[in-house]
């Protein structure tokens, strides 16, 4: 594992050679936050980081219902019982293994790691709308990688963690889009035109420092992420 601080922000990667996948810490006055929960295998790792900064999770929120998001999810529950789990009303149908689409919705499968039913035995303690807080982040709606995608503003920083619905690995690109170098995320994402859309409200945002799943964070990233959108939405034409 690979541990990054920038500011209150702190990035753990695991595999970052191979196929690096983040979660992240925010530091709050008293407390930590979890972003997501990466691979089975990264609950030791997540929990020695949290040790190191001499705080506790108390919130785990998960920025989308896939394998790679939420793998230590358990683990980690039965190891700090009292942490709060926090999820998007839409992806905790995921978490429970639910692939069932609204009328609403964009028709296409939902593809990725999404849990069978019943494997995942944590159930959120709170379901997030957009606009919602956790601590100090903001919720922001982000449909594309999966129906209920989010992503987390840091009101103090503007920083924004966004799951999968942006990668940096292989080159900053918005999900759905194929990056040879990487091309896994693309391969994942329900809805590449919702995924677009997403990527703008990030973007609306304002962000100061751009975090994911998948890859490097990217300080002041406004340019290389409009630049980014646009390659998207060329590619769906």
């Amino acid at each position: 594992m690979k541990m990054t601080r920038l500011g209150q922000l702190i990035q753990l990667a695991f595999l970052p050679r191979l196929f690096p996948v983040n979660c992240y810490l925010v530091e709050e006055e008293d407390e930590l936050t979890l972003i997501d929960a990466a691979m089975p295998f990264s609950a030791k790792g997540i929990l020695e980081a949290a040790a190191r900064l001499g705080k506790p999770i108390t919130r785990i929120a998960l920025t989308h219902a896939h394998g790679d998001h939420i793998g230590a999810l358990d683990e980690l529950k039965r190891q700090l019982p009292n942490a709060k789990v926090y999820i998007s009303a839409r992806d905790a149908r995921l978490l429970r293994g639910d692939r069932t689409l609204d009328a609403a919705e964009p028709q296409s499968a939902i593809r990725g790691g999404v849990p069978k039913p019943n494997a995942i035995k944590t159930q959120p303690d709170v379901e997030l709308q957009d606009g919602d807080f956790v601590g100090s982040l903001q919720v922001i709606a982000t449909p594309g990688h999966t129906p209920g995608s989010i992503a987390f503003l840091d009101t103090r920083s503007r920083a924004v963690i966004a799951g999968d619905a942006l990668q940096t690995r292989g080159g900053l690109a918005v999900s759905g889009k194929v990056q040879l170098l990487f091309p896994f995320p693309a391969m994942a994402t329900w809805s590449k035109p919702k995924s677009v859309e997403s990527a703008q409200r990030i973007l609306d945002a304002n962000p100061t420092l751009l975090a994911v799943g998948h890859g490097k964070m990217v300080q002041q990233p406004a340019q290389m992420l409009a630049e980014a959108i646009k390659a998207a939405a060329r590619a769906l034409q």
